[in-house]
């Protein structure tokens, strides 16, 4: 397979990504800043997802209605989003709409208003997010749980902040961050479909070569969180399900035997063949929804199990998720368990070639999170290489662990801490 994929490195950090998908009359364009909740001190926890929404609310070029009104005209839908340690921006468009759609998005993270107004209007709008997620109680046991088991550490703080800390953000604030933040040298720009790299150089040297912010990074490096075993009960009686969660540390994005661990996680709860859905949902019909996977950073993973069941169930259903750890730790998964594993890994990997969009942001997220590019090839053969035996290493590793956790939130019916048994 001829590769598709060209890389361009500019004198002030900024990295352009391009992969040409011949047959297409689509693009899907992205920027991606090497900035999350992760980056953010415990004064500015929910800056970046401030900045996020902020961005959307007027330009030195453009107002709010005019940015909405072309995202419509040129008919893709502009997404953008926050996670602890990337935010993104991204749009599919036809490839003659390229210069316009990169304008639009480049004026966005370039020329920021951060009228006062708007801000404060912008506040409101995200605590409301706030109460949506104290309401959902899944989102919520969530927030409840990173926080306790990455104690006073920014992964452990919820991405869109506090109602206190976002209340405190005002335009001096705001304008200050990005300007150290977004910055070339913390920007990835990345396409794929019909696109001609030497026009999207072309297009990105115009406004961020030139024109753009070279004010250098604020130094934000964050330390690897040493993470606490809690055992985290939340009482909640007017829900009808009581909700778990059972975590133990996990391989990083970066590690070798984060494809050993992929495929150890697909085996225990990833997805309706697994062995949590078929023991707890099919064969005991304890829970409506159940399932496990890893949760991974540059430097740290964390494993977990969530399941949402009626409160006499729960006792029951931390036993048997238990127990599956255990088994992951005491016997190799099968041939046939770790056979079906790979071929829904290939899978994925194969079908996500079909979607620009699919493809832009893995462009994007190997270029932060490993500085290089990992082909389709080399990611099928990095997993068809894992053995039982790496899986079976992954497990005893992970699991036989003092750091194995527990959160609970709900309508608990008598569940005590005390009687959580986390013991691999």
């Amino acid at each position: 397979m001829i590769d598709q994929v060209q890389t361009t490195r500019l004198e002030n950090g900024l990295t352009i990504l391009t992969e040409h998908m011949p047959g297409l009359r689509s693009v899907s364009l992205g920027i991606w800043v090497r900035r999350g909740s992760r980056h953010e001190s415990a004064t500015l926890n929910g800056i970046c997802h401030f900045i996020e929404h902020a961005l959307f609310k007027g330009t030195h070029r453009r107002s709010a209605h005019q940015i909405a009104t072309e995202s419509d005209r040129l008919g893709g839908h502009l997404d953008a989003y926050t996670s602890h340690e990337i935010t993104g921006f991204a749009l599919k468009v036809v490839d003659t709409a390229l210069p316009q759609a990169f304008d639009l998005l480049a004026d966005l993270l370039a020329n920021p208003r951060f009228d006062q107004n708007d801000l404060m209007r912008e506040q409101q709008v995200i605590i409301e997010e706030m109460k949506m997620i104290e309401d959902t109680p899944d989102e919520l046991l969530t927030e409840l749980f990173h926080a306790a088991y990455f104690p006073n550490h920014s992964l452990g703080r919820p991405i869109e902040g506090t109602e206190k800390t976002v209340s405190s953000f005002d335009r001096a604030t705001i304008t200050s961050f990005h300007a150290h933040n977004y910055s070339p040298r913390n920007l990835v720009i990345a396409a794929a479909g019909s696109i001609d790299h030497r026009q999207l150089v072309e297009l990105a040297g115009e406004i961020f070569g030139v024109s753009g912010n070279h004010q250098e990074p604020a130094s934000t490096r964050s330390l690897s969180p040493q993470p606490a075993a809690p055992i985290l009960v939340e009482r909640k009686s007017e829900l009808e399900q009581a909700h778990l969660i059972i975590a133990a540390p996990w391989p990083s994005a970066k590690s070798d035997d984060r494809y050993a661990a992929s495929m150890l996680g697909t085996v225990i709860g990833g997805g309706t063949s697994s062995r949590l859905w078929q023991s707890i949902r099919e064969e005991r019909g304890l829970a409506y929804s159940i399932g496990a996977g890893g949760n991974t950073f540059t430097d740290i993973g964390m494993f977990t199990i969530y399941a949402g069941t009626s409160p006499a169930h729960l006792d029951q259903v931390v036993d048997l998720s238990l127990s599956e750890l255990r088994r992951a730790v005491r016997e190799p998964v099968s041939v046939d368990e770790l056979q079906l594993a790979k071929e829904q890994a290939v899978s994925s990997v194969l079908l996500s070639l079909e979607s620009s969009s699919s493809r832009v942001g893995a462009l994007a997220r190997q270029e932060i999170i490993h500085g290089r590019r990992f082909s389709p090839e080399e990611i099928i053969r990095r997993i068809e290489a894992v053995t039982a035996e790496d899986a079976q290493r992954v497990a005893e590793v992970c699991f036989t662990t003092p750091t194995l956790a527990l959160g609970a939130l709900g309508n608990l019916n008598g569940f005590s801490a005390d009687r959580a048994r986390l013991v691999i």
